[in-house]
């Protein structure tokens, strides 16, 4: 007899593979952990930009040997199943003395290296296409430059203070000053003008990203960019010279999101009453209006909800009808607990589920 939990987790691994090679076209190791939470997004982005304690990020996968094990058969059997083509991708970081190779263990075992830069793409994907895939896999990402949030630090190399809102680089887990990183001859241009922004970077021969760490969401933010005085100065010339034109666009693709959500709006109200007939044809519309509006980060706006999963349907119409078919606000503004007052609910919300699901 099959152990549920081995199954459940094959099930995973496999969900989570095919969920990557539709999204990235391809599935490496290590992105298939952070798919699978097994390693933080953050560790690995903390890794790529030379944090001292992601370093080795091995040390950062947040699941015991004999299950890693386990994991790793799976993706395996999953490989072979599809017949899909390994290739090997390099993991690099640029730093003001050049691209460097970024290590995945402690000791650097060549076997275990390799293991976790092979990516494994679809066998018919033309050559073309796989050679751009390696291309972006290989490429350094941007050199990345921290805003300081805490108090105390100081530059490894000259000694330097390092307070709280000054700019640091790291080199070899090592914090520098910009002074130290020979970045201190760059500008910063704030975030917020992706034409400026996009046209600095272009023209600048040295940049930077600058990044800056939220602990309340627990990821590190783009802030702006450093770049070359010269290439701001282009750049602010290039975008006063076409404003208006840019202007015209950005007033032509917000006509076409509006007619693009109206749609989008008008599909869903026709999946919601799909699932729900018994459903008031207004409330469906309503629905459909809340969960799918452009940047509320709700249902409607999920990858499932884009694809119109039943599920993600369920989920809208659930919120839905707690909030305006039973006392579930009411009773949290008088201090009930949340999952109590969801509880407390559930059987009316499930009376009127029954209710709209009659044909």
């Amino acid at each position: 007899m099959s152990d549920p939990a081995h199954s459940e987790l094959r099930e995973r691994v496999v969900q989570a593979a095919e969920a990557l090679l539709k999204r990235s076209g391809s599935v490496g190791p290590l992105e298939l952990l952070q798919e699978m939470r097994f390693l933080h997004d953050s560790h690995f982005e903390g890794w790529r930009k030379g944090n001292e304690q992601n370093r080795v990020l091995e040390q950062r996968i947040q699941v015991g040997p004999a299950k890693f094990n386990q994991v790793v058969r799976h993706f395996e059997d999953w490989v072979k199943a599809r017949g899909l083509r390994p290739f090997e991708a390099s993991y690099t970081r640029r730093s003001p003395r050049g691209v460097e190779q970024l290590q995945v263990t402690e000791n650097g075992d060549p076997e275990r290296e390799k293991f976790f830069r092979t990516h494994y793409a679809p066998a018919d994907l033309p050559e073309k296409k796989t050679a751009r895939l390696a291309e972006k896999l290989n490429t350094a990402p941007d050199l990345v430059v921290f805003e300081k949030v805490s108090q105390e630090g100081k530059c490894s190399e000259c000694g330097a203070e390092l307070c709280k809102g000054n700019l640091l680089f790291m080199e070899q887990g090592q914090p520098l000053c910009l002074t130290c990183a020979d970045l201190d001859h760059l500008v910063y241009l704030p975030a917020g003008d992706t034409a400026m922004s996009r046209r600095a970077r272009k023209h600048s021969p040295l940049s930077a990203v600058v990044v800056r760490f939220s602990r309340a969401r627990k990821r590190y933010e783009r802030q702006g960019l450093l770049v070359a005085e010269e290439a701001l100065a282009k750049a602010a010339e290039e975008c006063a010279a076409d404003a208006p034109e840019r202007a015209e666009a950005r007033a032509r693709a917000a006509v076409q999101r509006v007619e693009e959500d109206q749609d989008f709006v008008a599909t869903m109200t026709k999946t919601i009453l799909g699932q729900y007939p018994a459903c008031p044809t207004d409330e469906a519309r309503r629905i459909a209006a809340h969960t799918a509006r452009r940047g509320s980060g709700r249902v409607g706006r999920s990858a499932a909800g884009r694809e119109l999963d039943p599920r993600a349907i369920d989920l809208a119409v659930i919120a839905h009808i707690r909030h305006e078919h039973t006392e579930y606000d009411r009773l949290w503004m008088q201090g009930a607990d949340r999952l109590d007052a969801r509880a407390r609910v559930r059987d009316k919300i499930n009376q009127v589920l029954a209710r709209w699901s009659e044909a």
